[in-house]
């Protein structure tokens, strides 16, 4: 069930987080969105106090471009704060790689398991193996398959992304027209929920008069990003915008339209918020927009984490136990409120 009415929340980053009920982990709830969150959550004195007492792991994949290499160094830095020596194990380049590394942090007997996975599914065993031992779990973004596999997930709004972008296209191209779509991994909860927003909203707002002609894989990768993109304008002739689900991946897709001297004609938009596409989008390039999805999720994820360990509840709300789901709330960023957002630019 949902929270009624509860005290009100002292954070500063989460106070805006849309929320579910908690409970255990078998008893997921539906997810409301509210407002962006801003920053990570505040270091209230009570509710922190002992939490230097309480053993955290962390893992992560491998920082191959900037979103991750932010939210790795976000979790470090709230651990810091927190007076926590967190395990951390963020060099993992394959869902197996990460999942080894996992089961060495299991070993240690930690209190709480904080866990951004490489790809949901694949790692999902060794989180439920980490729950049956005692472990809890804090999910990160990337959804595990089985809700039974983490306490709480705390993640961005990426069906929500997928809204917004289907807004924005809708209204930009007056829904006429062809875009390409350029996803991230293939398969993860992520990338689905970005395509599947954006395809639900155009096809809401503009009924078939806004086309996807390509939609291809790039794994956030900026070069892939680029041959991607290359790939589909020999292909396509006839596109009029690009939808990328990534900041950095989507560098190396405005490289392949500036080679091709279509910077005119094509426009484009990202997801993460990176300070250098911010810049761009200020500065009239192609690209439009960007959908922040701030990786200060992770620190918000270690505060959680010390909580979760002391057998504390939110500050604030009636309920003992912890959220099982937070949702932060997508965000438009484009050249009229670009400033308003730059400093939360990674």
């Amino acid at each position: 069930m949902k929270f009624k009415r509860v005290a009100p929340v002292v954070f500063t980053g989460m106070a805006l987080m849309g929320v579910a009920a908690c409970g255990g982990s078998d008893n997921k709830s539906d997810t409301a969105s509210t407002p962006t969150a801003t920053a990570s959550a505040s270091t209230d004195e009570a509710a922190v106090q002992g939490a230097s007492d309480v053993k955290v792991a962390f893992s992560a994949p491998a920082a191959d471009h900037g979103w991750l290499k932010a939210l790795s160094d976000n979790a470090k830095a709230k651990a810091k704060e927190l007076g926590i020596d967190m395990k951390v194990s963020d060099s993992a380049t394959t869902s197996a790689e990460q999942a080894d590394q996992i089961e060495t942090l299991i070993q240690d007997k930690p209190d709480v398991l904080v866990v951004l996975p490489n790809e949901g599914e694949p790692l999902t065993p060794v989180a439920q193996k980490a729950m049956d031992q005692g472990i809890q779990v804090i999910n990160i973004d990337r959804e595990f398959s089985a809700a039974s596999a983490y306490h709480t997930l705390i993640a961005g709004d990426n069906y929500g992304i997928g809204v917004q972008a289907g807004n924005f296209f809708a209204d930009q191209l007056k829904c006429k027209g062809n875009v390409a779509e350029i996803q991230g991994i293939a398969g993860i909860s992520v990338t689905e929920q970005r395509s599947q927003g954006f395809a639900d909203q155009i096809k809401k707002r503009c009924n078939g008069g806004i086309k996807i002609v390509a939609q291809q894989p790039a794994d956030f990768a900026p070069d892939k990003g680029l041959t991607v993109m290359e790939n589909i304008l020999q292909k396509n002739k006839d596109i009029q915008a690009v939808y990328t689900h990534d900041d950095d991946m989507g560098e190396g897709v405005a490289a392949a339209i500036e080679n091709a001297g279509l910077q005119d004609k094509i426009w484009m938009t990202g997801a993460g918020g990176s300070k250098a596409v911010m810049n761009k989008i200020k500065e009239g390039s192609e690209w439009k927009a960007t959908f922040l999805y701030n990786p200060a999720m992770s620190a918000d994820a270690v505060y959680l984490a010390s909580l979760l360990g002391q057998k504390k509840g939110l500050p604030g709300f009636a309920a003992p136990d912890i959220p099982s789901k937070i949702i932060l709330s997508a965000t438009t960023v484009t050249k009229d409120n670009v400033d308003q957002y730059m400093s939360l630019g990674f």
